[in-house]
């Protein structure tokens, strides 16, 4: 199955993790399986693939263990988390580094606490559809291999469902939590494992704290700017969450916006609104903020540390403001200027008042028809013209989605799914993977009538 077997993290101090195998399923069967992916890392699989994503099964050289971190969960901290239904069971080599391989939804860990360590097929569709989806429009991102069905039943608020495991990939799976983990315990070898692992592993050729601080700044205000700029919304971006290496992770209650509404919330547990569109630049700071805090028992100088991190941390905010410029100029077909940064702004207002849906809107741009979303505007004549005098829109079209996974479609998926009908899963798949593309069936890029419409939106645990 896989010839290029690694597991460098459980050579790590043996606090870091436990060893934990899979939990056996009654009849397992296949859902979906990434064979594009599976290519690309040199796994082969045979007929019985679903047997090892299950966990009935493991891959020779698998090495399963699941992975102590702590968090602040909605600005609440606590001290231990860790995988409770998730196993890594090593990583795959190559060409591109090194890859984890995770189950997800496996059974219970030693970090489990009163959960089941199972999952059910709406998280773990959903996680597969929207984390591909993110990798096509260009997003950093876990990724799924593979999804299969344990023949068993899961039982959650909404009675007993499906059971389902999805085997996903990731760079790592090293969380801003992981390094709170083990300085809130005062742990100094575990942390300093840890900090020099990560460097090795994400950041080559970085030696000091303040490498990884200023390198961990760029890659989450880029991500940031690429999830606005998409209208994605993550919904509970606890430190937990948060991989030290900028990559979106753990796709709970995320969800696409369809109506521009810059103070949008879907996930149920977020009441304050802490994780809304436009808060993830200042959360995604917060949380680099917890991580620069976790690293300081490393240093030699804690006042003059807390004093250079401090100054690190502080210059997200130019940093972020750079990208998102920069990601936004691009979609309406601008150079990055004072310019483009008021017709941006300006275009944004409109849209807002006018509940515009932020994907056909800006799809619009490069289709000639922006006019149907916002043209009823009194400001919009202005500025469509000042905007035409300027903007390159060849290449727009391929700057802005036709297609994102829409949370009605997702929703419909799931119910269609767990009666045993994938077609909606299948054609969501094939359509997400070429986003920039018109999908084949219209109503897959299409937003929902009023009473298709998707307010809320749920972990799965």
């Amino acid at each position: 199955m896989i010839t290029d077997w690694d597991n460098t993290y459980a050579q790590l101090p043996n606090q870091m993790y436990a060893q934990q195998m899979p939990t056996p399923v009654a009849s397992p069967s296949g859902l979906a399986l990434n064979k594009n992916l599976a290519d690309e890392l040199g796994i082969s699989f045979d007929s019985n693939w679903f047997e090892y994503i299950s966990g009935n099964k493991l891959p020779d050289g698998a090495n399963p263990i699941s992975q102590a971190y702590a968090g602040h969960q909605f600005g609440h901290w606590n001290p231990q988390l860790g995988d409770g239904r998730a196993i890594l069971l090593g990583e795959v080599t190559g060409d591109f580094g090194h890859v984890d391989l995770q189950l997800k939804g496996a059974g219970r860990t030693p970090w489990s606490r009163s959960g089941d360590g199972r999952a059910w097929y709406g998280p773990v569709l959903r996680e597969y559809l929207v984390s591909e989806a993110m990798h096509s429009l260009g997003i950093p991102t876990t990724r799924a291999l593979a999804a299969a069905a344990t023949g068993e039943k899961i039982f959650r608020e909404q009675g007993p469902l499906p059971g389902a495991v999805i085997c996903r990939t990731a760079s790592s799976h090293i969380r801003v939590g992981t390094f709170q983990y083990f300085a809130s315990r005062n742990d100094l070898q575990a942390l300093q494992s840890l900090f020099e692992y990560t460097l090795k592993r994400h950041f080559p050729g970085s030696v000091t704290v303040e490498d990884l601080l200023q390198k961990a700044v760029q890659k989450h205000a880029s991500l940031v700017a690429s999830w606005m700029a998409v209208g994605f919304i993550h919904g509970v971006m606890n430190t937990d969450n948060s991989h030290v290496a900028g990559i979106t992770i753990d796709y709970g209650p995320c969800a696409f916006m369809d109506q521009f509404v810059p103070t949008k919330v879907f996930s149920s547990i977020d009441r304050q609104g802490r994780y809304a569109y436009n808060n993830q630049a200042k959360m995604a700071a917060w949380n680099l903020a917890q991580l620069a805090t976790a690293l300081l028992p490393l240093a030699a100088e804690r006042e003059a540390a807390i004093e250079h991190y401090t100054e690190i941390i502080h210059g997200f905010s130019d940093t972020f403001e750079k990208a998102y410029e920069k990601a936004y100029s691009q979609k309406i077909g601008y150079s990055a200027c004072k310019e483009s940064s008021k017709m941006i702004q300006s275009l944004l207002k409109m849209m807002a008042e006018q509940r515009a849906d932020y994907t056909q809107t800006f799809r619009a741009l490069g289709e000639g028809k922006v006019d149907e979303h916002i043209g009823d505007h009194p400001d919009f004549k202005q500025w469509y013209e000042n905007w035409s005098k300027e903007a390159k829109t060849k290449e727009l079209c391929q700057v802005n989605p036709a297609i994102i996974p829409r949370n009605h479609l997702i929703e419909e998926m799931i119910s269609k799914a767990i009666t045993g009908d994938m077609e909606l899963f299948y054609s969501l798949n094939h359509a997400l993977n070429a986003p920039f593309e018109n999908p084949q069936n219209p109503r897959l890029g299409m937003p929902p009538e009023i009473n298709e419409e998707v307010t809320a939106t749920f972990c799965g645990t």
